[in-house]
């Protein structure tokens, strides 16, 4: 190999670890237990320490890096596959053969996937007789590393996994079953070709005593549908099942002679949302603009009350006021390339503006498509926020058409409608359906204030109807553990309800999506924020 080939090999290495996180380390490391000694771990601080002492062991070189794009696979870093010119399938196609990791170290992982942050504390008081006083973690993965390091628990014996799981989370005895099962199996087998005699040592001796293939549960890359709702709140939430379901990993290719394993568990049905940092919450919001729109006064309200509840959601909040259209490009550069989203489970971007069909006016007066803006964040441009969710609400017009009310009969009697300031751009949208504006790869949700031609409502005292629904529900529904589009479709409920002063305007917000899993954020520890209408 050319000196050329040892620099681009290293420098591939390089932007691997460069696009790993905390957390990724902590899998990286965990995974590597059977292959590089306790004390080494210990001194490792980034992906590169992993590939440098697997380089020096000679488990690792130029001509075969299959090692690093197994440790990748098994963390469900699946994007960063290719830097390695692989591919889920081909690496799925060579763990029979080349596999370095055990079974046991995988059904290990995948345990620690199915624990929460409060599993993992109650492991620990449940446990705390025979782990170290000083352990003090909400890492699942560190308390099991600290469970065999304290020979608590090992390969032939996790009769103190299934005890703690019994107590904590039944559900999880399945994946310790079906291990157990698949061991019992291997041992059977190991049996009946012993009993064969001399013809058995040989048959055992030609064989590649090695584990199968884990269960593996990648996340998949494939772009979901875009399914988009407006008018029709029923239609809406009768349609979640379809785009949440669980997702069965198929068998891989077993060596012949060898029974296909039966998957441990199915992945997650949920986005993780359990990382240290949440991820961050960018509020854009404009409310002066030159070219003759209008002032938006009464924004402020939304972007306190946006505030308020996105932190008590875990998010770090940054606000940016009347920001151009050169501006807000150097701003979501700035985001797209940041470091910070390798630690956080998810992006929210809000935006607050004028607008018309598909685009929102900057405060120099330009438009931007809604789509440009989304696309900043798409996986191939922004890898670390690749497979988690990322949420755009955009409260502006988009047209300056006026929903009319319906009128129906009701058995009761419904307060009177609270009066609204409907400020447009007034602009006439040059299509009357809306444009494609979230890009057509998965992991995107987007809040509409409005369907596509029509303008939306803002009270110049107490805010826009669609930011302060979608504030009052994450408040009332996130304790409930609702996820995120059973909550738009309680906003959508809402402002539906809502009307002008005099009664003859309306109002109907429309999500799009291309989520792959449900959205549920965490219950926060402290009580929902007091809302700054009150």
């Amino acid at each position: 190999m050319t000196n050329s080939d040892s620099r681009k090999f290293a420098a591939h290495l390089l932007e691997i670890d460069k696009n790993l996180g905390s957390e990724d380390l902590e899998a990286l490391k965990f995974f590597c237990i059977d292959l590089i000694p306790w004390k080494k771990l210990e001194t490792v601080e980034s992906a590169h320490d992993i590939f440098h002492y697997l380089m020096n062991e000679d488990i690792l070189n130029e001509e075969d890096n299959f090692i690093v794009a197994e440790l990748l696979y098994r963390i469900k870093s699946i994007s960063l596959l290719t830097k390695l010119s692989y591919t889920k399938d081909a690496v799925e196609e060579d763990l029979p053969r080349k596999g370095r990791v055990s079974e046991y170290r995988q059904m290990l992982f995948d345990l620690s996937e199915g624990f929460t942050k409060g599993d993992v504390k109650t492991a620990s008081f449940f446990l705390r007789h025979h782990i170290p006083k000083k352990l003090s973690t909400d890492s699942a993965l560190e308390l099991l590393t600290c469970l065999e390091k304290q020979c608590l628990i090992s390969e032939s014996d996790i009769s103190l996994l299934e005890e703690t799981c019994r107590k904590i989370s039944p559900e999880l005895l399945k994946i310790l079953a079906a291990y157990k099962e698949r061991q019992e199996s291997k041992e059977q087998s190991m049996e009946t070709l012993s009993s064969a005699g001399a013809g058995g040592f040989y048959l055992l001796k030609g064989l590649s005593i090695k584990d199968p293939p884990r269960n593996h549960y990648p996340q998949t890359e494939e772009s979901g549908s875009m399914r988009e709702y407006a008018g029709s709140v029923h239609s809406f939430a009768a349609s979640q099942d379809l785009k949440a379901g669980n997702v069965q990993e198929p068998s891989l290719q077993q060596p012949a002679g060898q029974d296909q394993l039966k998957p441990a568990a199915e992945e997650s049905a949920l986005y993780k949302m359990n990382r240290r940092r949440r991820g961050y919450c960018l509020i854009f919001n404009n409310v002066n603009f030159e070219g003759g729109l209008l002032p938006r006064k009464g924004s402020q309200k939304d972007v306190l009350e946006l505030e308020s509840v996105f932190k008590w959601l875990g998010f770090e909040v940054k606000k940016y006021d009347d920001k151009t259209l050169a501006e807000l490009n150097k701003l979501l550069k700035d985001w797209q390339s940041s470091e910070c989203w390798k630690d956080s489970d998810c992006l929210v971007c809000c935006i607050l503006s004028h607008g018309e069909s598909g685009k929102i006016f900057a405060a120099d007066g330009s438009l931007i498509p809604i789509r440009t803006i989304t696309s900043f964040f798409t996986a191939k441009q922004c890898p670390l926020l690749a497979q988690k969710p990322k949420l755009f609400f955009i409260q502006a017009c988009q047209g300056d058409k006026p929903h009319n009310p319906v009128y129906i009969e009701a058995d009761s009697h419904e307060p009177g409608s609270p009066g609204a300031d409907a400020q447009t751009s007034g602009f006439i949208p040059t299509q009357q359906q809306m444009k494609s504006t979230i890009p057509e790869e998965a992991d995107f949700l987007l809040g509409m204030a409005t369907v596509d031609g029509y303008y939306s409502f803002r009270n110049v005292h107490h805010g826009t109807w669609f930011i302060q629904a979608l504030c009052n529900k994450l408040r009332e529904l996130v304790p409930r553990s609702e996820d995120i589009l059973s909550i738009l479709t309680a906003v959508n409920d809402d402002v539906s309800k809502l009307s002008d002063k005099n009664g003859e305007k309306k109002q109907m917000p429309q999500p799009a999506y291309t989520l792959r899993k449900k959205l549920i954020f965490p219950v926060p520890s402290d009580d929902p924020p007091v809302s700054k209408q009150l």
